[in-house]
């Protein structure tokens, strides 16, 4: 592990603590952890590192947050697996392309996505507060599979920040979960491609397995408690964290894309 001061090994830990409680709600811990990584770290030490840390770590939290959903409310697994396997893939061909694409011409399309999300969640206060009334149809199924596997898949491989919140409101509109229900199938198929990032990260040497170890301990805390508010509080709670999440996305992109 490198040379990290006491205090920065404190923010570092608080940092996974408050991603793993956001990450379980709606998604998005990432744009809290990683950029705490790629701040904590020395000077001079690959990005690569910071990314593969962030994989170990969040796996955890991810994985804790999952198995709450599923031991605490309804979640059909094995849609949420085929979902996850799609989704791996796709981050597999979005990583293979990434290489030769310049995502920042693709930013500011992000960002124009989300100002409308967060305008249609706004504008539609029902949006994800029931649950369905039927079992979703095989052909809804198909299409969560290449929408939210496939296709946010892929993006996670090209671009990555706000994979999560992305595939919350993916699988709420497609296969009409409420919003809880959304969040806990997001977490299985997050689980889904962090393994597959982590596998690669791992075999490439860039994970600092020790500072990993500690902070995952506390995204994992995070995660569970993220999960359990998430479960009590239930989707109205939900949809302003994922508003929050939104638009803080949105300030991210655009401080990058205009003033950074």
């Amino acid at each position: 592990m490198p040379d990290i001061s006491l205090t920065t090994v404190v923010v570092l830990c608080a940092a996974a603590l408050a991603a793993g409680w956001i990450d379980a709600v709606v998604g998005g811990g990432g744009l809290l952890l990683l950029p705490a990584l790629l701040l904590g770290l020395p000077a001079g030490t690959p990005a690569a590192h910071a990314l593969g840390t962030n994989k170990a770590v969040a796996i955890v939290g991810t994985t804790g947050a999952a198995v709450t959903y599923i031991r605490k409310t309804r979640v059909d697994v094995p849609t949420a697996v085929r979902i996850g396997l799609a989704a791996l893939a796709g981050s597999m061909g979005g990583a293979f392309f990434a290489a030769g694409m310049s995502t920042e011409v693709l930013k500011p399309v992000i960002m124009v996505v989300l100002v409308a999300v967060a305008a249609f969640v706004i504008l539609r206060p029902a949006f994800g507060a029931a649950p369905a009334a039927a079992p979703a149809s095989p052909k809804r199924i198909l299409a969560a599979i290449g929408l939210a596997g496939l296709g946010i898949g892929f993006y996670d491989g090209l671009i990555g920040p706000g994979t999560g919140t992305f595939l919350v409101l993916a699988l709420t509109a497609v296969l009409h979960l409420d919003l809880v229900a959304a969040s806990a199938t997001a977490k299985i198929v997050n689980c889904c491609t962090n393994a597959g990032a982590l596998a690669m990260f791992a075999w490439q040497g860039a994970v600092l397995w020790q500072l990993a170890a500690l902070m995952a301990a506390f995204n994992l805390a995070g995660g569970m408690f993220g999960a359990h508010a998430a479960l009590k509080k239930g989707s109205g709670f939900v949809r302003i964290v994922l508003l929050t999440t939104v638009l803080g996305l949105v300030v991210k992109m655009a401080y990058e894309q205009w003033v950074a």
